[in-house]
């Protein structure tokens, strides 16, 4: 992937917290099942790699689409460790990894709101951290890798994450474009959020449960942006992503794979079980990427729609 030059980056939705001190967990203790994004194991995990509580995304923090007391201003008035700070532009983006992050943030916003129109807001914050972070979901430490809270409306990830646990203990793909389909997933999950997605979820484990449907239109969404990545702009009108090549959706293809239910259940107990499926088959995620990326359209990314996914 190479970016423009001559891109203005926007910086205001991407910030760093630093290295946060606290351990704590999401809310709901031992009792609520913990998921990852977008991973795939149900519950212990590779490396306590656990994510989300699907208890609290589905009975704290949906409701109307925020919990009664989150204020913006929670994020928005965090520390902010200064690492986005040089990022200005496209050539920025093309020599680090961290103002690439912001490119791709601005590319999402972009696409996500010339398909969605009126319906669309930015997502608050892409925040990035170490060792912990606050969010209105809970607190969450590094053990958790990237993910979507909807109380909040953000995206939160530690970028150790797809060296230390995607790559070295999952297998999977290593290069820069892995990390991108990563934000573009977790980007999915909150246009899911915005369309209303998140109040259909009542079955919670299974190949065909909704939660597994939710998992599958994030891929599918990633895969809509993929499709149209290039032609996405700045405020100005310039072209964010000059070239996106086929070698990029070949590795976003392979880390999909890589953290389907079927392979994490391999390497973490010998054997799969498809009864406890919560984020589909290393096959159904390279289906449903394939689908956005070829069909390119909401209609289309519609998993729960369909009778099988």
């Amino acid at each position: 992937m190479r970016f423009n030059p001559k891109a203005r980056l926007d910086r205001s939705r991407v910030k760093d917290t630093g290295r946060g001190s606290g351990g704590g967990g999401f809310p709901g203790g031992g009792s609520t099942r913990r998921i990852p994004i977008p991973g795939g194991a149900a519950g212990g995990g590779i490396g306590g790699i656990l994510i989300v509580v699907l208890y609290i995304v589905l009975t704290q923090c949906l409701g109307n689409g925020a919990s009664a007391d989150y204020s913006t201003s929670r994020l928005t008035d965090a520390a902010d460790s200064g690492r986005y700070d040089e990022c200005e532009t496209g050539e920025d983006a093309n020599n680090s990894q961290d103002c690439a992050r912001v490119a791709v943030e601005n590319s999402l916003t972009d696409f996500w709101d010339g398909e969605l129109g009126g319906k669309f807001r930015a997502e608050e914050h892409l925040v990035t951290f170490t060792d912990s972070v606050d969010t209105q979901c809970g607190s969450a430490t590094s053990a958790v890798g990237p993910f979507y809270c909807p109380a909040d409306e953000s995206i939160y990830l530690d970028t150790d994450f797809f060296d230390e646990v995607l790559e070295r203990e999952l297998g999977g793909p290593d290069g820069g474009f892995v990390e991108f389909y990563v934000l573009a997933h977790e980007y999915g999950h909150h246009i899911s959020n915005l369309l209303g997605y998140f109040g259909q979820v009542r079955t919670q484990q299974g190949p065909q449960s909704d939660a597994v449907r939710l998992e599958l239109q994030a891929d599918c969404y990633a895969g809509m942006w993929a499709s149209h990545a290039t032609e996405t702009e700045d405020a100005a009108g310039e072209v964010l992503i000059q070239d996106l090549t086929e070698e990029d959706v070949d590795l976003a293809i392979a880390a999909a794979e890589a953290v389907g239910d079927d392979r994490i259940q391999e390497k973490t107990q010998g054997q799969v079980t498809e009864e406890t499926w919560t984020h589909g088959s290393a096959a159904m995620r390279k289906k449903w990427f394939g689908i956005g990326f070829e069909r390119g359209s909401l209609a289309a990314c519609d998993t729960f729609a369909v009778g099988r996914v």
